[in-house]
């Protein structure tokens, strides 16, 4: 399976400092980490043509490809108007995807809002996806859902993120072969749920992953519940990522599991929130993946 990296801990200078550009992180990575693509994120993707082509090119030449892109809707609102926007944004976010030779887009839920339904929340998400669906299919894109916990913008957590809550919504999008999984091991343990469970529930649908370890610095799960019910943008302190392989994650059960299903897709890092230490982290983070790997069999 190859190996991706997504910028978790450049994030800010890429997207909000504005102190790194896209070209200046592809570089980096090239330079320092034994991986075979990176993973976008929408917020620092150029929105003109020509500077994406010159982003790919870029890419290819130093060796590496962009197979998936990080975009966070938030369809589940009781607002038409607004769940119509969201729809469009990410049908442009698919789009663009395939345009920059891109194979995965991904696609979440939206947030946990006390005023909306699990019921409701469910059919407005999986409308849009559904919708979404011959979008994805004309850019040769595969959808890919998250057990996500939360969005850096948002108030509230994921409405999908417990387990049940997910199959429920994974159950009422049909098969199709430009959606599926995108499974994260620390949100589900985030979530209080078993992460080699949800890997197994998942499997047959499973199409990218994204290796991270969780820690919690200063607090418990309840403590973290706690934070999130009340509400504020961005995640809560306690809850940090960090090296792979380092944290509470199985990694010898989720690499079991992808074995017995002779999984060949994208596995990409995501660790770290510090700028200091990121790219040290991630080498180390990728350096355990490919030990993985190559002691399971599948790399």
């Amino acid at each position: 399976m190859p190996l991706s990296v997504f910028p978790k801990a450049f994030i800010p200078a890429l997207c909000t400092e504005r102190t790194m550009t896209p070209h200046e992180w592809v570089d980096l990575a090239a330079d320092n980490l034994d991986v075979d693509g990176l993973e976008f994120y929408w917020g620092f993707v150029p929105q003109d043509h020509d500077e994406q082509d010159r982003l790919v090119e870029h890419v290819r030449a130093r060796g590496l490809s962009m197979p998936m892109m990080c975009y966070s809707p938030d369809f589940v609102t009781p607002d038409r108007a607004e769940w119509r926007a969201q729809l469009a944004a990410q049908a442009a976010a698919i789009e663009t995807t395939g345009r920059m030779g891109g194979s995965y887009c991904r696609v979440l839920s939206g947030q946990r809002r006390p005023d909306v339904s699990r019921a409701d929340g469910v059919a407005m998400v999986a409308e849009a996806i559904v919708d979404l669906l011959p979008v994805a299919e004309r850019a040769g894109v595969v959808m890919i859902l998250e057990n996500h916990y939360k969005d850096a913008h948002w108030a509230f957590p994921e409405f999908a993120q417990k387990m049940d809550v997910f199959l429920e919504l994974l159950s009422a999008v049909p098969d199709h072969p430009n959606f599926g999984v995108n499974y994260d091991p620390s949100n589900a343990l985030v979530a209080g749920d078993d992460p080699v469970a949800m890997l197994d529930a998942v499997k047959s649908r499973l199409e990218t992953m994204h290796a991270s370890d969780r820690f919690l610095t200063g607090g418990t799960l309840d403590d973290l519940k706690r934070i999130d019910e009340s509400g504020g943008t961005g995640y809560a302190d306690i809850l940090q990522h960090g090296v792979i392989g380092q944290g509470a994650i199985d990694y010898d059960a989720v690499f079991a599991i992808l074995r017995d299903i002779d999984f060949h897709g994208w596995i990409s890092i995501e660790d770290g929130a510090d700028p200091a230490v990121g790219i040290e982290h991630l080498r180390l983070s990728a350096e355990f993946l490919r030990r993985k790997m190559a002691e399971y069999g599948v790399g």
